[in-house]
């Protein structure tokens, strides 16, 4: 089902709603492909599970890319530039002196085309032309969404280019399973065993670090925000996932208030979490939630932040002829233990 959602700079945007038999149901905007709303059968009954906001007008204006396919590189790009066979790209900055989710006109803050819409999937198109925010070549991006049973969310993100270009998409959702005003005591395991640390301004160094006997081991389910070592952190960061290049299990979030547990597995690299200690929303959001820090957290499937500029972390650029492609899936269900039951 199609409905209008309002319009930003002259634009038409559509909301898109998609439903599943087994009782999941999803609201996609043309703008950003972004998820606005999804609803996912839980123990205590149907259980709303993302951060949304009711306007088009509130998403310009105070959405931190709430649902929002984000590119034409996620996450962070060092001093805004890169080099590419010789030549020097200088970036539209955003975050400092930083590019942050490809610029401040990034894929998650346009309209996309819809190219196809199912009741249980709708696919979207964006072309991005040559030196848009400062990248090279004429680059399409698609993002398809599928629900599947049991209770599965599929998000599926192409690209390709004319010229040799850095591309790292991702979907940015806001998960909270149980409607709490604070994520603080969901349970989170990631498969990782390192990451990637961080300059002061989330830039990685460089290295690769042992998460053993930090407050970034996730290795095992444990809640967001107990205390590890004696301290307490916010948390920005990317983890190095143990398997990538084939669908594989990358974390569990799960709420022990109402026994509802996501698992995401994905093809990519690397899984930036992000605690949302930074949310603080001026207008309310679904069911007129208010949406401070840590009203709900990301787990972003990527390859490694400021990628173009590391050598040694995984290949980011794409080259003409060929396609890019990432894959995640997003399975709801009971939680019981490190894994669910559906």
């Amino acid at each position: 089902m199609l409905r209008p959602f309002g319009s930003i700079d002259g634009v038409e945007i559509s909301e898109i709603t998609l439903s599943h038999p087994d009782g999941m149901e999803m609201r996609v905007l043309s703008w950003g492909a972004v998820i606005r709303d999804l609803v996912v059968p839980s123990p205590a009954g149907p259980q709303p599970v993302v951060l949304g906001l009711d306007s088009i007008d509130d998403y310009a204006a105070h959405s931190p890319y709430f649902g929002a396919i984000v590119g034409r590189y996620a996450n962070r790009i060092g001093r805004a530039r890169f080099v590419l066979d010789g030549i020097t790209y200088l970036l539209a900055a955003n975050d400092g002196r930083n590019q942050l989710h490809g610029g401040p006109r990034g894929f998650g803050t346009r309209p996309w085309t819809i190219l196809d819409h199912q009741p249980t999937s709708v696919s979207l198109a964006l072309i991005s032309q040559d030196g848009d925010m400062g990248y090279p070549g004429r680059l399409l991006a698609t993002c398809t969404y599928t629900l599947s049973g049991p209770a599965t969310l599929r998000v599926d993100l192409e690209a390709v280019a004319d010229k040799r270009t850095p591309v790292n998409l991702t979907n940015h959702a806001y998960f909270n399973l149980d409607g709490s005003p604070d994520i603080s005591s969901h349970q989170l395991m990631i498969a990782a065993d390192f990451i990637t640390p961080t300059q002061p301004d989330l830039i990685p160094t460089g290295a690769i670090k042992s998460v053993a006997a930090t407050v970034y081991d996730f290795r095992t389910l444990r809640p967001v925000g107990a205390p590890q070592l004696l301290q307490r952190t916010s948390y920005d960061i990317n983890y190095v996932l143990r398997a990538s290049g084939t669908l594989s299990h990358a974390a569990t979030l799960m709420s022990l208030r109402n026994g509802l547990a996501m698992e995401l597995w994905t093809t990519e690299p690397g899984l930036q979490f992000y605690d949302g200690h930074m949310i603080d929303i001026p207008v309310p959001g679904l069911q007129g939630a208010h949406y401070g820090p840590h009203a709900a957290l990301c787990l972003e499937p990527q390859r490694f932040p400021d990628g173009p500029n590391k050598a040694h972390f995984p290949r980011t650029i794409l080259e003409p002829g060929t396609t890019s492609r990432q894959s995640t899936e997003y399975r709801f269900g009971s939680g019981t233990g490190a894994r669910l039951s559906r």
